[in-house]
């Protein structure tokens, strides 16, 4: 028997719509006095998950939508463990240990040298603890110097919002390079404009969030070496490899980002985007043990001896760094590059029938050599279409399409740019089903002229 809202039997076993439990609105405010039936309410909790979006078609995350069975049963196999309890769970931090080093060696970490590196909740943690890294150690020299360290300052090019909490968590000025017509990525001279002493270090996107082309991060190594010449200032760079850190050591090998450049000091990445792990990991590692500031380290007993924990969360989910080391294993490098090399010829075709179409202007086209497996587009510049890419984006909703509109940041706020990520299940055959519905929108819009077009303020759109 079970109970109703006040307390009472229905008298009902094995229904779920027709009972008593379910025939009034969920609670939404008041916390419920009474238990309820769980396959009800689960019934019932599902139903509202529906009105969220279709995440396959969410064309706008970088993060996984699809996964593969076994890593499904492995999220269920963890969902009791604690990443950060290495004496309870050793066998968890082994694997995490693994991870760390296997990544020293995809990311060219010096030869014999112990891996240094953790995992994260995400890529904007990892980011986090590089930056702390950077502020430590340019704290530490110039207290060595007796010089004040009040004054800190972070370059980067146009970046992610994270880096932006940063620098304000932080107290740091942040020395964002802004786009301008003609050039939207960082660029050696535009960061040595803005290099003095008090620079705690470069932050290279690879896979800029707004366009997903890679900024030159050995072009800016090569600058800041000749820069140290010059001045005998030291500034390291830590790479945002957020996306490209799991998509150029397999796709693009010989492009030097990472350790191969002594520079680069730091790196962060997201497991759960191109790590192909589910959502809720991401890694950062240092070159070396003296890279990280002994202060940011905190020592745990582990089995007798001592286990080095640095991340900022100390209570976090173990399952998706064991689906990372099972992709590890499960994929190696050839495996990768297959899965991301699908994901390139996506985004390829993508831009070619985009391009097509005939109002639009490519940004940038997926190539494997310069960016990640996106593709962006604007209007054709001086051309009145009719429509905006905001009402385009609208208009895909209708079939389900999360196809981001937005506008630049600062000097290029005025253009709007739209963009589709292809990631891991973003199939080809999805890809010609999209080009179909960008088609029909763009006969619907035709049919039927727009009196007001939609602005970036009144869109539903995509927001960094």
């Amino acid at each position: 028997m079970t109970r109703d809202l006040s307390g009472t039997d229905d008298g009902v076993d094995d229904e779920t719509y027709g009972a008593a439990e379910l025939s009034t609105v969920l609670p939404k405010a008041s916390f419920p006095d009474g238990e309820r039936d769980p396959r009800r309410i689960y019934a019932a909790v599902r139903d509202e998950l529906m009105l969220d979006g279709n995440s396959r078609q969410n064309l706008a995350t970088f993060c996984q939508t699809w996964e593969e069975p076994e890593v499904h049963q492995l999220m269920d196999d963890c969902i009791d463990k604690n990443m950060v309890d290495k004496d309870e769970y050793p066998q968890t931090a082994e694997i995490e240990a693994r991870c760390v080093r296997m990544l020293a060696d995809l990311w060219n970490g010096p030869k014999g040298a112990a891996a240094v590196g953790c995992s994260t909740t995400g890529s904007s943690e990892a980011a986090m603890l590089g930056g702390l890294a950077m502020k430590r150690r340019w704290e530490a020299r110039r207290r060595a110097e007796g010089k004040p360290t009040d004054r800190p300052n972070l370059i980067t090019g146009p970046v992610q919002i994270c880096w932006h909490k940063f620098t304000r968590y932080w107290d740091i000025e942040h020395r964002e390079i802004p786009m301008e017509k003609g050039r939207l990525l960082m660029t050696p001279e535009e960061v040595l404009a803005r290099c003095d002493e008090n620079t705690i270090g470069v932050v290279p996107t690879l896979g800029v969030t707004f366009t997903g082309e890679y900024e030159p991060v050995k072009a800016v190594s090569e600058a800041l070496d000749a820069f140290e010449v010059k001045t005998g200032l030291d500034i390291p760079i830590h790479v945002d490899g957020a996306s490209g850190g799991f998509l150029a050591p397999f796709c693009a090998p010989d492009l030097e980002w990472d350790f191969r450049l002594p520079r680069v000091r730091s790196i962060n990445a997201s497991g759960h985007k191109f790590g192909l792990a589910p959502l809720g990991v991401g890694w950062v590692m240092w070159r070396e043990e003296t890279d990280l500031p002994d202060e940011m380290v905190f020592w745990v007993n582990y089995l007798g001896g001592n286990m080095r924990d640095i991340a900022l969360n100390f209570s976090r989910p173990g399952g998706q760094i064991v689906c990372q080391y099972y992709n590890f294993l499960r994929l190696g490098r050839s495996g990768y590059r297959k899965v991301h090399t699908a994901c390139y010829a996506s985004a390829r075709y993508l831009a070619g029938e985009i391009a097509a179409m005939g109002p639009f202007d490519v940004v940038f086209d997926g190539d494997m050599g310069r960016g990640i497996p996106a593709v962006s587009w604007q209007l054709k510049a001086g051309e009145d279409p009719g429509f905006t890419l905001f009402d385009l984006a609208d208009r895909l909703r209708v079939r389900g399409w999360q196809v981001p509109a937005y506008t630049l940041p600062a000097h290029c706020e005025d253009q709007a740019i739209q963009r589709i990520l292809v990631r891991n299940g973003v199939s080809h055959d999805l890809c010609s089903l999209l080009i179909d519905d960008m088609k029909a929108a763009l006969a619907h819009i035709e049919a039927h002229p727009i009196a007001a077009p939609l602005t970036s303020e009144e869109a539903s759109g995509f927001h960094h």
